[in-house]
């Protein structure tokens, strides 16, 4: 059964060479759009490259402290297999945010270029740009996840013991992801704070405005946070997931052997397939509206996954019942994607609460958005509570001894089947955005840049469907990862009522909000140091006001850089060091409680800050297209300081908290023998 995730994983990674190469031979623009690129590339680079090194220092320092706790406990086998199995993964989760933001930076100006004939043509090569980013990261993973357990069956190890073996690869693949997210979170909302608090509050000029010298720093800040980061997000995801799968499968091996435990990796397979299938339909006339055209794909991507569900469900269990939990995970993934509209979207209720509270003023803005992600969690939790309860019965009706649990693990395959559409959807997003920004800065047409405003306003709602997308299957990851530390560390129940599990679940929500503190506070101290330094070159230098001048663009991209890699380390840091030592001082039913309460905290959170970031930025959006006085009235002003405040919401700590919620499952999965 392995051979048919590896296959599926390599025709697509021959499928995204085949976009790579489609991308490379569409025309590259103006030398004015490719000198521009060329800065955004260098930008990206150089973050990218200093980011990468610092995370890979953590990452081998972390796998000689696991090998050292594990040896020192007499476990000298294990340590060192869930030490080279965690800096596989972290080397494989970094990959993934490389070819993320490698694809992004060279989609952009292609993007740009098309835009000045074609509306199709520009939507197709960013959704392709985006593909590439989404099929070569769950490929990637499927392929590392089946390529360790093959090595680990030539060795003769017991099936039923090899997917324990193969967490120390998701803890790696979460901890990159973590740092990633956050480095590259902290990066681009600085740097998108900076140039709007003193570009469009103080002096007045448009968004991409080249006068304004972080505006190349916030174009980088869209590729290392939105692409690299999400890359290594989405990776961690695909990856924890499957391998919790594969450890509640161990339990019903006595009824499917090892199909049960492989499943996970040949439904993500097919669901590969169907993406691509997906992809190439998803195309748009010139008179369309992109979300249109994108929808369109992703709809058949839904319905060939759900098709070959069923096939791989009846082939490999042998029973409908478990089909149909996989449903369930799939429609919750359509459900979460229009909640997360309704709150976002511009034409529904909760935006223009919003913009009706920017015509009183500053305050009143912040409070209509801030109300907005404190309702929209309702939503959130009635969806994955049905889910949940619906996968678990269905999976009790087929009368298996851990029938229910094995049955929500399905449910969440059912959900992630679609992951490398969404994932291309989300990579869209930045992709337009810079498109607009090196439109906007090379001074191309009109028609131009109507065509990037229409993808990038698309982007924006792909953008934050994405995160509904990626909130509720770390939700659903989260129990599935709880379920599995169940299996591991032999638990039967978590009791609150013991002192030491009690105070382990405030630890859990202490570190949610202390840590999204951290996160928040980051962009803010990053942020006051690029505003310091635009207004400093527009006083030094009238000549940039009147667009005689250049600013210094690669200083703003440095400050951002240094600083988004400071501010890093220590919400990181304080994730990985918390839960281990609540696990080794409490033992494993209080490391229950800490992932318990961390898990239900966290996902609420995170749909606040998501949800209410989306929000605040579609309402500026509104009212930038002429309503309410339009740009620099009053009411502007106002939805422009709500979208500062929720920028680092939904790009930082928003984000960061999916990957911490599953980081404390992948994490205490890793160390479990230390902590029973």
């Amino acid at each position: 059964m392995l051979i048919i995730p590896v296959v599926c994983s390599i025709l697509a990674l021959f499928f995204a060479g085949y976009l790579v190469v489609w991308i490379k031979k569409c025309d590259l623009g103006t030398p004015r759009m490719q000198e521009i690129f060329q800065a955004i590339k260098n930008g990206a680079d150089a973050f990218l490259k200093r980011q990468n090194k610092t995370i890979g220092i953590m990452a081998v320092v972390l796998a000689v402290v696991l090998f050292s706790v594990y040896a020192l406990s007499g476990k000298w086998v294990l340590g060192m297999q869930t030490s080279l199995a965690f800096l596989f993964g972290a080397f494989c989760s970094g990959l993934s945010g490389l070819i993320g933001m490698w694809i992004s930076v060279r989609s952009n100006v292609r993007v740009a270029s098309a835009a000045q004939s074609s509306f199709s043509k520009a939507l197709t090569i960013a959704l392709r740009g985006g593909a590439v980013s989404g099929i070569t990261i769950v490929a990637m993973s499927l392929l590392g996840i089946s390529g360790l357990y093959f090595i680990y069956t030539v060795f003769g190890y017991d099936p039923v013991r090899i997917p324990s073996l193969l967490v120390g690869f998701g803890f790696g693949a979460s901890l990159v992801a973590l740092f990633a997210q956050l480095g590259g979170g902290i990066y681009t909302k600085a740097a998108d704070v900076g140039a709007d608090l003193v570009g469009k509050i103080e002096k007045n000029i448009p968004e991409d405005d080249p006068r304004n010298p972080a505006v190349i720093a916030d174009l980088v800040g869209d590729n290392v946070g939105d692409c690299a980061g999400r890359g290594a997000d989405l990776f961690e995801s695909t990856a924890a997931e499957n391998i919790g799968a594969m450890i509640i499968g161990v339990a019903l091996f006595p009824y499917f052997g090892i199909n049960g435990i492989l499943f996970p990796l040949v439904v993500r397979g097919f669901g590969l397939i169907a993406t691509i299938v997906g992809l190439l339909v998803a195309k748009a006339k010139e008179d369309d509206e992109p979300l249109k055209a994108l929808n369109k794909g992703y709809f058949v991507t839904c319905a060939l996954a759900a098709i070959a569900f069923y096939f791989v469900t009846m082939g490999m269990l042998n029973n409908v019942l478990f089909f149909y939990a996989g449903l369930v995970g799939l429609a919750a993934s359509v459900v979460f994607v229009f909640v997360t509209q309704y709150y976002t979207e511009h034409k529904y209720r909760p935006v223009q609460d919003i913009v009706k509270a920017s015509e009183t003023g500053h305050a009143t803005n912040i409070i209509a958005g801030f109300a907005v992600g404190l309702e929209c969690t309702a939503a959130t939790v009635v969806t994955i509570a049905a889910a949940l309860l619906a996968s678990f019965k269905l999976g009790l009706m087929t009368g298996l001894p851990s029938g229910g649990i094995y049955a929500t693990a399905v449910a969440t395959m059912g959900m992630l089947s679609t992951a490398a559409y969404v994932l291309a959807m989300d990579t869209f997003g930045p992709i337009t955005d810079n498109a607009g920004g090196i439109v906007e800065m090379s001074g191309s047409s009109e028609k131009a840049r109507a065509i990037t405003d229409k993808l990038d306003s698309a982007g924006n709602t792909t953008k934050a469907l994405t995160k509904g997308y990626a909130m509720g299957s770390a939700a659903l990851a989260a129990f599935l990862l709880f379920s599995a530390y169940f299996e591991e560390a032999k638990l039967v129940v978590v009791d609150l009522a013991r002192v030491e599990v009690f105070v382990a679940g405030l630890i859990g929500a202490m570190l949610v909000f202390f840590f999204s503190s951290l996160a928040i506070r980051a962009v803010g101290k990053a942020a006051s140091k690029i505003v310091e330094e635009v207004r400093r070159q527009f006083k030094e230098d009238p000549g940039l006001m009147q667009g005689t001048s250049t600013p210094d663009y690669a200083r703003c991209v440095d400050i951002t850089t240094k600083a988004a890699l400071q501010q890093m380390i220590l919400p990181g840091l304080l994730a990985v060091i918390i839960p281990i030592a609540v696990g080794v001082l409490f033992k494993a039913e209080a490391e229950a409680g800490l992932m318990m309460v961390a898990t239900i905290v966290g996902v609420l959170l995170a749909t606040v800050f998501n949800n209410s970031g989306g929000a605040w930025d579609n309402a500026k959006k509104y009212i930038e297209t002429g309503h309410l006085g339009g740009k620099g009235s009053e009411a502007h002003k106002a939805a422009v300081t709500g979208d500062t405040v929720g920028d680092p919401f939904k790009d930082t700590a928003g984000p960061s908290l999916h990957v911490l919620v599953k980081l404390l499952g992948t994490l205490s999965l890793a160390l479990v023998a230390l902590f029973v």
